[in-house]
């Protein structure tokens, strides 16, 4: 059975095809493009290019072509359905189980998508040319937005009476427009009725570019209803998952490693159409985990800059606290306030690019610096207030997943906080030259580990104690055999190591036949370096191992249990229901 077109896109989407061909490829950069020697050539100058941005590989000496399935059924030999598991298993993308289920989806996404695309050029069609549309492209000229930036957005126009339903009921069922939420039933009336009617329409797209929901920005002033909406979620939109333009700034994440997010529409099209194209946007919900973790994906730095008014900020103090826990050693999260009543879009304008960049490289601030200072200014002189404010942040850095980085979040809140009793902290262990070092090692392990996801530093930290300390897995096989691994590389040197168990008294890594680079990386950056040192003890090394495999096993269940989320959110079952909630005990207990 052919794979839907949404799965395959996934796996596309989250892996850049220089990380796939990196693996047997050593790749230099070059401008926009990677290049390397051949892998299908035996040649000693380089004729092997990759572009990320467009997605493909690109062999001139031997002009063989492709994407990331097409490297992997060339270079290993594999069919397609055997290339996408193996690269389903490297983008962290469950493996796919076909069932009559998936051709009604495949069948639904189909219409779905159909019928959303029609949407948007009919309307964007009446915003240019129609009457009612006129109106509503005054409104655009106002706030600075051209014809080109219309356009390129596929901005639209629902008028009062438009034609739309008609057109369409003979192409979909009833069901068929229900479900997409363009339209709602009216039980009164009998009919359907236009959502979006005299409103500006914008349309939000996937990762893939395609529509899949639709925002709109009421043009006249009415108290009685709001001012933006989105269409409702659907099987195929999920508002805590989606971000508006993610579709066109990811493709510049080989460019540059920072995105901003911004809170509406027009602040993505006003800074895109200053030529700041990184930007995306919530939409219309309180920033989550999950979106936090779509773009740690493609960019290593993310700049939140919300309206700089009492709303904005009450909005980036929820993503503040939202988004904290995802927060990883190789990533950045940012705040960016602008001056009152200013928002993205009219300081941009006001202000021109260079100026906004300006400003936000003197101004931002990090997520954990811009916690303490909002909790700080509420401290009152007392020892109870004092004492609130440390409970509050201390609550706060144990909420970071990381262990790394929640050690490093919690020593710089202990050290501010002693700031403000400095008697009753001058002997505490916080506050030390042994800390201050500590705080070094970890802003400099901070530093080093950008280009790596927080489950490969994990990863380093365990094969690293298992390099060192071999004896470990014949004397703990029980526990070590089936701890799981998702970096491909890292689980063949794992692989190896368990197949040496036997051997540990002739055990040499450098006469293992593995890749030295791999080793060298393992020991250049396995975090737990920085606490390892020869004379440790076995118990302490053992108690460093145990935590490490907690953190891989729960990495473990919460890929699965966001995989049972989505499933039960399709299915409803019992069953699905039952393991979700068992798996979340198990969550809790560890």
């Amino acid at each position: 059975m052919k794979y839907p077109k949404s799965y395959i896109e996934e796996i596309k989407n989250r892996l850049k095809v220089s990380d796939v061909v990196r693996l047997k490829v050593n790749l230099k950069k070059r401008g926009k493009e990677f290049i390397g020697l051949s892998p299908f050539k035996n040649e000693k100058t380089p004729s092997f290019t990759v572009n990320d941005d467009k997605g493909f590989f690109h062999c001139f000496s031997t002009a063989e072509h492709g994407n990331i399935f097409d490297f992997l059924m060339k270079t290993q030999n594999l069919k397609f359905g055997e290339a996408v598991k193996i690269l389903a298993v490297q983008a962290g993308v469950r493996p796919y189980t076909f069932s009559k289920a998936d051709e009604e989806r495949e069948n639904d996404w189909k219409k779905y998508s159909a019928l959303y695309l029609e949407y948007v050029n009919f309307f964007h069609k009446e915003l240019l040319n129609s009457l009612e549309g006129k109106t509503s492209l005054q409104y655009l000229y106002k706030r600075n937005l051209d014809l080109n930036i219309i356009k390129k957005f596929k901005l639209g126009y629902v008028k009062k009476n438009s034609n739309f339903l008609e057109i369409i009921k003979n192409k979909f069922n009833e069901k068929d427009i229900k479900d997409c939420g363009i339209f709602y039933f009216d039980d009164k009336k009998n009919s359907f009725v236009e959502r979006f009617k005299e409103r500006i329409i914008f349309p939000i797209k996937n990762i893939s570019g395609d529509v899949i929901a639709i925002g709109g920005r009421a043009i006249k002033e009415n108290r009685y209803q709001a001012k933006y909406i989105n269409s409702p979620e659907t099987q195929f939109f999920k508002k805590g998952s989606n971000l508006y333009n993610l579709d066109k700034s990811r493709k510049l994440s080989n460019q540059m490693d920072y995105v901003y997010l911004v809170e509406g529409y027009m602040d993505v099209i006003g800074l895109y159409k200053n030529n700041i194209q990184n930007v995306v946007a919530n939409l219309g919900t309180a920033l989550t985990p999950r979106q936090i973790s779509v773009l740690n994906q493609f960019f290593n730095n993310l700049i939140i800059c919300f309206d700089g008014d009492e709303s904005g900020y009450k909005a980036a103090l929820r993503a503040a606290e939202n988004s904290i826990i995802e927060l990883k050693p190789e990533k950045k999260i940012l705040f960016l306030f602008l001056p009152d009543k200013h928002d993205p879009d009219s300081y941009v304008n006001k202000f021109g690019k260079n100026t906004f960049l300006e400003y936000s490289n003197q101004n931002s601030i990090e997520i954990h610096k811009f916690i303490f200072n909002h909790y700080y200014k509420e401290i009152d002189d007392n020892p109870s207030s004092k004492a609130i404010f440390e409970k509050k942040l201390k609550s706060i850095a144990s909420s970071i997943k990381d262990e790394y980085i929640k050690k490093y979040v919690l020593d710089y809140y202990l050290e501010e906080i002693s700031k403000l009793s400095p008697n009753i902290y001058r002997k505490s262990k916080y506050i030390n030259k042994k800390n201050n070092r500590s705080l070094k090692t970890t802003q400099r392990y901070f530093n080093e580990t950008k280009s790596l996801t927080s489950i490969e530093i994990k990863e380093f930290s365990f094969l690293y104690i298992l390099i060192n300390k071999p004896e470990f897995i014949r004397d703990n096989f029980y526990l070590i055999e089936n701890v799981k691994l998702f970096t491909n590389e890292n689980k063949m040197l794992f692989e190896t190591l368990k197949e040496q168990s036997n051997n540990f008294q002739n055990f040499d890594i450098k006469k293992i036949n593995i890749d030295q680079n791999l080793i060298d990386r393992v020991f250049k950056y396995a975090s737990v370096k920085n606490i390892w040192n020869k004379t440790s003890k076995d118990e302490k090394i053992e108690s460093i191992l145990n935590e490490v495999i907690r953190d891989l096993k729960n990495y473990e269940l919460e890929i699965r249990i966001l995989d049972l989320e989505e499933k039960f959110s399709k299915d409803l079952s019992e069953d699905t229901f039952n393991e979700l909630k068992e798996l979340k005990k198990l969550q809790n207990l560890n």
